[in-house]
């Protein structure tokens, strides 16, 4: 399969999910937890920073992720620990699994195999698996959307994800024409130029959602900074170097209006170097429809820059080159 075909099933992906994430058994739990750690790396990693953005605002416990081999100091018994590896061998994923393990928390694993799978089964912890054999980034419509079934099944969120879900659904159908012909045109925008992506600072996983996709598909080097931090410092940097990039800022009708006032002025200022800035708008009536939107969209502008910029948007030899070097020091 082509990395478009995988962006064109993302509906089919979240509707896949959600059958497969109700009719896994799970045990159930009565703890009372103090924290929630989400462990994962890049396309298996990424769902837990942007679910941690949206259920902030109603969540009444804190909810971090993290990326790396160690695992925060408050870690402990009350802490639930959802780990996240699509192929099961991310090394620094399991490396922070052993370390949950030994401070005997709660845990709970998403993958479609490997030594996750084989561990899963071995503790009998609660584990969803999702179909394998896939670029883990591709198949970010489901542990995206099972991270919210065991949120929800561990007490952590109690509204009705799953509606957002399947009006998300909906509303990615209806709009996917115009949502890749608005994707094309913002990818010749982006050719030849270095993204800059702009974001509430609600929406930032979803900023970096798209970063990494420009990276992984369309092989270019991009970045991304939040509204209103970026008002503190990045915007003193609108004076030199502004040469050949392009300005992409994701917005939403739910964002604060004082940080809307924000980016409407930010946008006056970056345009005395740069006439090359695109607004993009979500659509949806709730945050999860709204970042889903922008996802899909961001992805099919990497799509669309891949084939731009001439390159295979599967292909990622020097990121298996770093992980084949890295196990040689084993």
């Amino acid at each position: 399969m082509k990395m478009m075909d995988y962006i064109n099933d993302f509906s089919n992906h979240l509707n896949d999910a959600l059958n497969i994430a109700n009719n896994t058994v799970l045990q159930k739990s009565d703890k009372k937890f103090a924290s929630v750690l989400i462990v994962g790396l890049g396309g298996s990693g990424i769902g837990g920073t942007i679910v941690k953005d949206i259920i902030a605002s109603n969540c009444s416990v804190p909810v971090l992720s993290t990326k790396n081999y160690d695992i925060p100091d408050f870690v402990s018994e009350k802490t639930l620990v959802i780990v996240s590896s699509y192929s099961g061998n991310t090394e620094e994923t399991i490396s922070a699994l052993k370390k949950c393990i030994i401070k005997s928390c709660e845990i709970a694993i998403i993958t479609s195999g490997g030594e996750l799978k084989s561990i899963a089964k071995q503790q009998n912890y609660n584990h969803i698996i999702i179909p394998g054999g896939n670029p883990p980034r591709a198949m970010f419509g489901y542990s995206f959307t099972v991270l919210f079934h065991l949120l929800n099944h561990y007490n952590i969120i109690n509204f009705d994800w799953q509606k957002d879900f399947n009006d998300a659904i909906c509303l990615l159908e209806k709009e996917q024409k115009n949502i890749k012909k608005e994707a094309s045109s913002l990818a010749d925008k982006l050719h030849g130029k270095t993204p800059v992506i702009y974001a509430t600072s609600g929406f930032e996983g979803v900023a970096v959602r798209f970063r990494q996709q420009l990276n992984e598909n369309s092989k270019v080097l991009a970045w991304h900074h939040t509204v209103p931090e970026m008002n503190h410092n990045e915007l003193l940097g609108w004076r030199t170097n502004t040469h050949n990039l392009g300005v992409i800022f994701l917005r939403n009708n739910c964002d604060l209006q004082k940080n809307q006032l924000r980016i409407d002025i930010s946008e006056r200022v970056i345009s005395e170097y740069s006439n090359n800035i695109t607004e993009v708008w979500s659509k949806g009536n709730s945050i999860i429809q709204n970042s889903l939107y922008l996802i899909n969209f961001g992805d099919w502008v990497s799509w669309f820059l891949s084939v731009l910029n001439n390159v295979d948007a599967i292909e990622i030899d020097v990121i298996n080159y770093l992980k084949s070097e890295i196990s040689k020091e084993k």
